[in-house]
């Protein structure tokens, strides 16, 4: 079930003579200036991601019959819409991450939107993923980092677990899993441990992120597509920021940031998680992702309501209520 995953530099040009063509190269219009040089035009062509709408990715699917090999190049939306036109295509897929932000590298379902709405779709495991560290090292540093908050939200995913199984609103399918819980701790005391590496995006800090995220990527897969090892509804807050505001976050942001407000709403050691994101590096304050504390207490307000919109699991979101003297002292926390 693990992806292949090749530690190295220079990696890029390794795709020439591996892949089958005509090669789609997934991946952004600014990274392809830095990256376009390793691809041949008269083998590879370029799709330059500006939906994750799946209206406008069955476009491109339907532009690419021809395709024989899909290479995403990129954070996680080139890296998402790769997987979803290798999964259409029934063809190999590469993947080259150029920064550690989110685990969709390693993930078997596409993240994309219906009509606004997060959907996960399809099952395709990528031949390789290539962790180029000089790649890796070359994004801003704030890439890198953030990608533990895709980690650390194992923390409220499992409060929220139990909190189901207490509510009696657990999945039948999905019994609260202990021995799934501590491995997963255990994930996350590895890049604790390695806090100082990831800040600084060094060798073993991308070595301790990749591992991690590769975890987190395969969990959802191997445990019978149950979400709740992996994340709760710190996510769901994400969905609701993202879905309100109209913006696009990196990934890692609005997860922290909602990984600390779901902690204090479900008292499940805020501080703890406060405190680990801070050691690694990771901004999580509204106005350092392009939004208001306003936006964020709507997008709270909002979460039980996109919970029934989305036909997601039962987590904090549906179980508590946002209350002014929470608001009071979420916004003092994260403002601390």
């Amino acid at each position: 079930m693990e992806s292949e995953v090749i530690f190295g530099r220079n990696l890029l040009a390794e795709l020439s003579p591996t892949v089958n063509y005509p090669s789609l190269v997934v991946t952004m219009d600014d990274l392809w200036e830095k990256f376009g040089h390793h691809f041949q035009a008269d083998t590879f062509r370029s799709h330059f991601v500006q939906s994750i709408e799946k209206t406008d990715l069955d476009k491109l699917v339907a532009n690419s019959s021809d395709i024989k090999t899909v290479v995403g190049v990129g954070g996680g939306q080139a890296i998402d819409v790769a997987k979803y036109v290798a999964w259409r295509l029934n063809v190999p897929l590469f993947q080259v991450p150029t920064a550690l932000s989110v685990n969709a590298p390693f993930a078997h379902r596409s993240a994309i939107r219906v009509d606004g709405v997060v959907k996960y779709v399809g099952f395709v495991r990528p031949h390789a993923v290539y962790i180029d560290y000089d790649i890796i090292q070359q994004a801003p540093d704030i890439l890198n980092r953030t990608g533990v908050g895709d980690i650390f939200c194992y923390h409220t995913g499992h409060e929220d677990w139990r909190i189901a199984e207490k509510a009696g609103a657990l999945e039948e399918k999905w019994p609260v899993d202990e021995g799934m819980i501590q491995e997963a701790q255990a994930v996350m005391r590895s890049c604790l441990d390695a806090a100082d590496d990831i800040r600084e995006v060094n060798e073993k800090g991308i070595q301790t992120l990749v591992a991690a995220l590769q975890w987190g990527g395969e969990a959802f897969a191997k445990n019978g597509w149950n979400p709740r090892p992996i994340e709760g509804a710190e996510h769901t807050f994400f969905y609701a920021l993202e879905y309100l505001t109209k913006k696009h976050f990196l990934h890692g942001q609005p997860v922290g940031l909602g990984t600390i407000l779901v902690s204090l709403l479900q008292d499940n050691d805020p501080e703890w998680i406060k405190e680990a994101l801070d050691r690694c590096g990771v901004p999580y304050r509204p106005e350092e992702m392009g939004v208001t504390w306003d936006d964020c207490v709507q997008a709270l307000r909002y979460m039980s309501t996109y919970v029934t919109e989305a036909g997601l699991w039962y987590t904090a979101a549906a179980h508590f209520d946002i209350t002014d003297d929470y608001l009071e002292k979420a916004r003092e926390l994260v403002y601390r």
